[in-house]
């Protein structure tokens, strides 16, 4: 049996020690080390989210920052920054002035073009149309000849009539001849008064017959002048339906041509009846309620007239009431049954204020400030004429309101005006030598603008240059947290294309024991000398997230008396 020792030393693997010094030592040692993790801990929290708000920020960096408790990762390339970097720069706007104005109160409708009259021109006899002596389309007179039908047949007949005419016109001669030389015997008491009697009655024999065959010689006149076709109005001409060579009759459909009456033209519309009292009280009054006639499109104006009558009754089924305008169609750009776009002007606003039409977005406006600055100001819009529209707000004549860039700017943002005329010439110019619209409405007034100083050539070269670099933006990625590159050990997964300015944002690593040495299943951190492994492909996340290790704790102060 061993006998033990009774020395208060004993030895053991780690040298010799005092027996009863061990207990106190160890537990001085265990409190230090919960108190330095309590303090790593600590200070780990507290550098997480400071992290978190240095992301968030979007300062544009080199995609491979500091090493924030791991090895510097390569990082991408980093972008152009965050949308917070353009956040005081100037945005390029038009403007419009606003002003005082006379604003007239419209109607408006959708109209059709009535003729004054209308013709068809058809054949009174039957018979070979010969000659045709109009064009299609052309403007006629009334009276003017328009086509010939073979007059031969007719002719004949009349002038067998007109013989038979002076036929009986000689007998009815001769018989007042003798009628005379009867009544001279008479008064001689030569002869019986009833032989003159009887030749009295064949005076009036032959008078009857001589006026019936004047009649048929007049209706045999009248049916040789229909052999020519004249216009029984003035007006246009439409298609011709008949050609020389057809046999025409009065019983066709279509005639020969027609002629619509178009110098001067109505236009007729449909007002609603909450109009009905204000347009009969002006009517009654006397006053001129002007009309304006537009395309379909609203672009072009295609006259000016006056309203001349209001219809009767309303219909029921619409609650309108038909009106009509006259027009004096001097230019002839107005046709029959044209569909046109109908403007009536039932009042007048004396000295409205006034903005243009593409300033107002939502009942409000973005005023430019003299500090150059932008804000929104609520308004009223009351009635259009044209370009400008009338409102009631916060506005005085004389300042400047958005009209081209609202869709990029908010309360106080920072603007530049642009000419409005620069940006119209550089549309036309585009235009122009392209021969086709190239959708530079899309693009931003500045640009436009400076489109408008270049000849063909550089623009063509700017526009392929602009098209190239914004083809780079989309494949390069949005880089606004590129600045936080390296905070951690995933930060080679910067360089993966559109994330490249994330690059460093993937840090959730566990610090290292002490400096030199690495955690376990984890390669030592390369010295700043060494290659840098080239990027690859991320690796798999993995299911939960490392909790980061304790910083080494210092060695355990030495017992008293080593």
């Amino acid at each position: 049996m061993k006998r033990l020792s009774s020395s208060p030393f004993v030895a053991d693997a780690h040298g010799v020690r005092q027996r009863g010094r061990v207990r106190p030592a160890l537990m001085w040692g265990v409190v230090a080390l919960a108190l330095v993790a309590g303090g790593g801990l600590w200070w780990w929290n507290k550098r997480a989210p400071a992290q978190g708000e240095q992301a968030s920020a979007g300062a544009p960096g080199p995609g491979g920052g500091r090493a924030g408790g791991g090895r510097r990762g390569p990082g991408g390339p980093g972008g152009p920054g965050g949308p917070g970097a353009m956040g005081a720069q100037a945005q390029p706007v038009s403007v419009g002035v606003v002003e005082r104005r006379d604003m007239r109160v419209l109607i408006s409708a959708i109209g059709t073009m009535n003729p004054r009259a209308t013709a068809v021109v058809r054949a009174k006899v039957s018979g070979e149309l010969l000659r045709l002596h109009f064009k299609e389309g052309d403007e006629v007179k009334a009276g003017q000849l328009l086509a010939e039908i073979d007059p031969r047949s007719f002719q004949a007949s009349f002038n067998q009539i007109q013989g038979t005419l002076q036929r009986d016109q000689a007998l009815l001669k001769n018989a007042q001849l003798d009628l005379q030389r009867y009544k001279e015997l008479q008064a001689q008491d030569s002869i019986a008064g009833q032989q003159v009697d009887t030749q009295a009655a064949l005076v009036r024999q032959y008078q009857g017959t001589v006026a019936a065959d004047q009649a048929q010689a007049d209706a045999a006149r009248l049916q040789l002048s229909y052999t020519r076709i004249t216009a029984p109005i003035a007006g246009r001409l439409g298609l011709r339906q008949a050609d020389r060579g057809n046999v025409v009759n009065p019983s066709d459909a279509n005639g020969i041509v027609t002629i619509t009456q178009v110098k001067p033209i109505d236009a007729v519309f449909s007002v609603p009846e909450a109009h009905v009292g204000t347009l009969a009280r002006r009517l009654a009054e006397g006053r001129e309620l002007p009309v304006e006639l537009w395309d379909r499109d609203l672009k072009q104006q295609l006259g000016r007239g006056r309203l001349n009558a209001v219809d009767n009754s309303i219909d029921i089924a619409t609650g309108t009431i038909k009106a009509k305008a006259a027009f004096d169609n001097a230019e002839g750009r107005l046709f029959a049954n044209q569909f046109v776009n109908v403007k009536l002007e039932v009042d007048r606003l004396e000295q409205a204020l006034t903005v243009p039409t593409t300033a107002v977005q939502n009942n409000y406006v973005y005023l430019v400030q003299e500090d150059g600055t932008v804000t929104q100001r609520r308004i009223a819009v009351g009635v259009t004429d044209g370009d400008r529209v009338s409102v009631k707000g916060e506005l005085k004549p004389g300042e400047q309101v958005v009209v081209d860039g609202i869709d990029r700017l908010r309360e106080g943002a920072k603007v530049t005006v642009i000419e409005p005329d620069k940006v119209q010439k550089v549309d036309q110019a585009v235009q122009d030598a392209s021969g086709q619209p190239r959708g530079m409405r899309n693009l931003p007034p500045d640009v436009r603008a400076k489109l408008a100083t270049m000849n063909p050539d550089e623009r063509k070269a700017y526009l392929q240059k602009l098209r190239a670099e914004r083809g780079g933006q989309r494949n390069g990625g949005s880089g606004g947290s590129g600045g936080n590159g390296g905070s951690g050990g995933n930060g080679g997964n910067g360089g993966n294309g559109g994330n490249g300015g994330n690059g460093g944002n993937g840090g959730n690593v566990t610090a290292p024991a002490a400096e030199g040495s690495a955690p376990a299943g984890r390669s030592p951190a390369p010295s700043p000398g060494s290659p840098q492994p080239s990027p690859g492909p991320a690796p798999a996340a993995p299911s939960a997230p490392a909790a980061p290790a304790a910083p080494a704790a210092p060695a355990a102060p030495a017992p008293a008396g080593r």
